[in-house]
């Protein structure tokens, strides 16, 4: 994890050419101690967007919106980003960025739990060929079948957080007592990454873990 460490603060160093309302964004959560995607991350993300060029995008867990905004930058003008936030404080603040900073209203914000939202979603028949999960980590596993069923076929699902700072690779018996349910349901989740028959995922060391999945198209029989 060392060498991760020093990678990371050499992403760090890079400069990003981030418009400056981003930079301060930015700089105001990691003030506040609010989570947002570390610099391996937003490049991850940056490089998907432009590889895949998506027109719907799904983001599960908003906080105050930089992610939003983030990928907003990357993507064009039809674009339409869908996010998902249940915090009341956040979605305070999320609305108020996205007032300001999101000015062909490109960006949704849904409040709510996302378990519902998700279920919602797919019973509307929605489709999205950009997902973005970056919510609550224990509850990925039980976001996944939605998650899923909305993917499009040759849609991207990223993960974030998928190492938990280095815990998910220790045994769950040198996990603390109150961390171990949330260690439990993220190997659960890597598991079902790995062995769906449906995804072809690929995990990352970049960021705090990151894990790239693709729905695979659907053959045509001859």
């Amino acid at each position: 994890m060392v060498e991760h460490e020093r990678f990371e603060s050499f992403l760090e160093s890079l400069p990003d050419c981030l418009p400056k309302h981003l930079v301060d964004l930015e700089l105001e959560n990691i003030k506040e101690g609010i989570p947002i995607i570390r610099k391996g991350g937003e490049r991850l993300i940056r490089f998907m967007l432009e590889l895949k060029k998506p027109v719907n995008i799904l983001e599960v867990g908003t906080a105050t919106g930089f992610s939003a905004l983030f990928m907003l930058e990357f993507v064009c003008e039809k674009a339409k980003i869908t996010t998902i936030e249940r915090m009341e404080e956040r979605v305070v603040k999320a609305e108020d960025n996205f007032k300001k900073y999101d000015k062909n209203g490109q960006i949704t914000l849904i409040k709510g739990d996302a378990q519902d939202v998700l279920s919602e979603l797919v019973a509307n028949g929605n489709e999205y060929d950009f997902i973005f999960m970056d919510a609550a980590k224990g509850q990925y596993i039980n976001f996944f079948e939605n998650i899923k069923k909305l993917l499009s076929h040759g849609g991207i699902l990223v993960t974030d957080n998928m190492l938990q700072e280095g815990r998910l690779l220790d045994s769950r018996y040198t996990v603390v007592r109150r961390e171990r349910t949330i260690h439990q349901r993220m190997r659960e989740y890597v598991n079902v990454l790995a062995t769906d028959k449906e995804l072809e995922t690929m995990f990352l060391e970049t960021g705090d873990g990151m894990a790239v999945s693709v729905k695979k198209l659907i053959r045509m029989e001859d």
